[in-house]
């Protein structure tokens, strides 16, 4: 297999600065509302990219559950190697990955816990099989064997039973955005980039980038 000879041509849409919202939170919801009708797989999927003190970067994919008061919130193990690495820059950036209607989304900008009873209200929406697992698993953490997993969730059925706590260690985050980049996808590589930016008196501007 040659991989360079794995391409494809976009041609469905065209974006401008005309097209875009003022207000990047409008565009993005506007983008996301065409996704589901699309029936993009999972279109709450984005990658989540973060960096130690040191500048290693690392990036997984996680889900965006909530998207309100200026941010974009996602929840998670609070001892994951993603929370260490939040915990030592506050920075984050995400990116939103649309095929189907050739877009892509990206934004970044600070990142900070949710509160408590935040996450505690989103906690009880979970499937009970996942609020175990939140409990059994000490994420990014080493195991042994996928066993030795199955045991403590086993175990933990049935000490904790239909209505797990909230454990200490889950909580979750909410990026507030900086800059914003909506990608459309055009012919010959030549695609359309409008990047927002947020200017000293916190008014949002928007501009196009070259593909």
């Amino acid at each position: 297999m040659n991989l360079a000879d794995l391409r494809r041509d976009y041609a469905r849409a065209a974006f401008s600065e005309q097209d875009a919202d003022a207000d990047p939170f409008l565009q993005f919801t506007r983008w996301f509302d065409d996704a589901r009708v699309a029936e993009v797989h999972e279109p709450n999927a984005m990658a989540l990219a973060t960096t130690t003190a040191y500048g290693a970067p690392s990036v997984r994919i996680v889900l965006l559950k909530e998207m309100a008061q200026g941010s974009f919130a996602f929840f998670t193990d609070l001892r994951s190697r993603k929370a260490q690495e939040i915990a030592a820059t506050g920075q984050a950036a995400l990116c939103f990955w649309w095929g189907e209607l050739e877009r892509q989304v990206r934004i970044a900008g600070t990142i900070a816990p949710v509160p408590r009873e935040e996450a505690a209200r989103y906690f009880v929406t979970r499937p009970l099989g996942s609020r175990i697992g939140a409990h059994a698993s000490h994420q990014s953490s080493v195991l042994g064997s996928r066993a030795e997993l199955e045991q403590r969730v086993e175990a933990l059925s049935r000490t904790l039973g239909d209505d797990p706590p909230l454990p200490e260690h889950w909580g979750g985050y909410r990026v507030t955005p900086r800059e914003f980049e909506f990608w459309q996808g055009r012919p010959n590589r030549l695609h359309d980039r409008v990047q927002y930016g947020c200017d000293a008196h916190g008014s949002w501007f928007r501009r196009r980038l070259s593909p």
